[in-house]
C-alpha cells in the first residue's frame, strides 16, 4: 500500500510538472484551433499580423492524432500564433490552390505585405497582398512547432 501511494504521488507530480508528458489527457480549455469557413475570414485573420499555421486535412485515423497535436500547440502558442484547420472535402477550391496531392499537410502563412501592381491595370478598390508561405515538415508536436518557429525566426511570445 505504501508503494501505491508513493507511485500515485510520483505520477501526479510528473503530470503537473512535465510539459511534454503526453500519456495523460491534458485540460487545454476551449479549443484555440480555428475552423476554416471562408477565404475572406482567412484574409482577415492574416491581417491581424500573427503567423497562421494552416493544416489541410481529410478525415482519417492520422487526422485524429494531428487534431490533438494542433490543439496542444494552439493552446501553447496562443495568442501569438493562430492555428487553423481546413477540411479539404468541404472547401476543395482553397485546398486545390495549394497544389498538393498528399494529405494532411501543414503550411505557415506570415508577414502579409501590400503587393505592388505588376503591370496589369486593376480595380483601384482592390488591394493585393503578398504573404510568405513556408511548408511545415517537422515533428507534429508542440515541441516540433517551437523548433520550427525558432529556425524560421517567428516570434512565439510577446517581448518583455
Amino acid at each position: 500500500m505504501g508503494d501505491s501511494s508513493f507511485l500515485d504521488r510520483m505520477l501526479l507530480q510528473l503530470r503537473s510538472t512535465c510539459k511534454y508528458y503526453s500519456g495523460y489527457p491534458k485540460d487545454l480549455g476551449p479549443s484555440r484551433v480555428i475552423h476554416f469557413t471562408s477565404e475572406r475570414e482567412f484574409v482577415q485573420l492574416l491581417h491581424q499580423g500573427y503567423p497562421v499555421v494552416v493544416a489541410f486535412t481529410i478525415r482519417s485515423n492520422y487526422t485524429q492524432h494531428l487534431d490533438r497535436m494542433l490543439e496542444e500547440a494552439a493552446a501553447e502558442f496562443y495568442p501569438n500564433i493562430k492555428f487553423m484547420r481546413v477540411e479539404c472535402p468541404k472547401y476543395p477550391g482553397f485546398c486545390i490552390t495549394r497544389q498538393k496531392s498528399e494529405y494532411p499537410f501543414i503550411e505557415i502563412f506570415h508577414s502579409p505585405q501590400q503587393a505592388g501592381n505588376e503591370g496589369k491595370v486593376q480595380d483601384p478598390n482592390v488591394t493585393r497582398y503578398s504573404v510568405k508561405v513556408v511548408p511545415y515538415n517537422y515533428d507534429m508536436s508542440p515541441y516540433g512547432f517551437r523548433e520550427f518557429f525558432k529556425r524560421q525566426g517567428v516570434r512565439t511570445s510577446d517581448p518583455k
